[in-house]
């Protein structure tokens, strides 16, 4: 198997698990649960979202307005009048909450199977090929909007 084969394995391997320990606390998607967690971390554009989820911007679009149809999330204002601002609202923090415990149980049961020091070599590696690929995509497109800047 391939390195990408591997990684991809694993990626679905994880999404798997994670996505039937939050069957059990909610019935909302996985992806619309990351959407949460990726505005949470400072990514409070449509464009930004898409960027970091490596989406496509109607896919975005499209769970931001599940999100905002179903309370989790408020468009404001943005800096100009092209721009709009993603929030969380009351609600869609508490999901967040469960996406974080959800991540947090995960990163444990990684620890069963790696030491401390293979976690954080891993992690090296990971953020080191994740950079490298992201460099050679190329620069994101400018779209004007400060708050995706």
């Amino acid at each position: 198997m391939t390195l990408a084969e591997q990684v991809a394995s694993l990626r679905r391997t994880l999404r798997r698990r994670l996505t039937e320990r939050l069957g059990e606390q909610t019935g909302r998607p996985f992806m619309q649960l990351l959407v949460l967690k990726v505005i949470a971390d400072g990514a409070v554009s449509q464009v930004a979202i898409a960027d970091r989820l490596s989406v496509d911007a109607p896919a975005v679009s499209r769970l931001v307005d599940r999100l905002e149809d179903d309370g989790l999330v408020m468009r404001c204002a943005g800096e100009n009048r092209r721009c709009v601002k993603l929030e969380l609202s009351e609600k869609g923090r508490a999901e967040l909450q469960l996406m974080r415990g959800a991540l947090q149980w995960m990163d444990g049961e990684l620890h069963h199977y790696l030491e401390e020091a293979e976690v954080s070599e891993l992690k090296r590696l990971l953020r080191k090929l994740q950079d490298g690929l992201t460099k050679a995509q190329g620069p994101t497109p400018h779209t004007g909007c400060a708050a995706e800047d």
